[in-house]
């Protein structure tokens, strides 16, 4: 009389049968010299796409101190993890007058944007300070929302409300100044 526990063990062993099979079968990633090639298509297999390139921050450091690499990862990986080439660091901790605050290798950002990388908003901000050729078509489109833009009907009446209570009470301080001003006149 079996317990289950043999089918679990049949189960394992074929599963690591399998798992070696899709390991042989799987592409070699492509060394950081061949990228270029790999980017357009060519290479050893064709049919290898990589996804795309992106220029981000990796977090480092403990709790309360951040520290972060910047790094050139595929888009898919998380963002901890495996990276192609370190460009930089980011330490947001210094003072924004430090030189060691935000270090970048300027030819080896400008050779991955030439390639097809795609920095982030705050790493796009990093590379057009530092005025690397090639992240000015990355600049962030940031425009800040006015007050209340998002809010329910609700709400938004009652901030109008509140900007014409506001409105009313400037006009009347305007008109009790020029009472003021009219009276120390006369």
């Amino acid at each position: 009389m079996s317990n289950g526990y043999t089918g679990i063990v049949l189960l394992h062993k074929i599963l690591q049968k399998k798992s070696a099979q899709l390991i042989c079968a799987a592409p070699r990633m492509p060394s950081i010299s061949e990228l270029p090639n790999y980017l357009n298509g060519d290479g050893p297999n064709n049919n290898f796409k990589l996804n795309m390139l992106k220029i981000r921050l990796s977090r480092g450091g403990r709790k309360k101190l951040p520290f972060y690499r910047i790094l050139v990862t595929n888009s898919t990986s998380p963002r901890d993890s495996k990276f192609l080439e370190k460009i930089g660091t980011y330490n947001p901790v210094l003072a924004d007058d430090k030189e060691n605050r935000i270090t970048i290798n300027k030819e080896r950002a400008e050779y991955w944007l030439s390639v097809g990388a795609q920095p982030s908003e705050r790493v796009a901000g990093f590379l057009i300070s530092l005025g690397v050729k090639g992240a000015e078509k990355y600049k962030p489109d940031f425009t800040p929302k006015k007050k209340g833009s998002n809010l329910k009907k609700k709400a938004a009446a009652k901030l109008a409300k509140e900007l014409e209570a506001a409105a009313e009470a400037a006009a009347a301080a305007a008109a009790a100044a020029a009472e003021k001003t009219e009276e120390a006149a006369a």
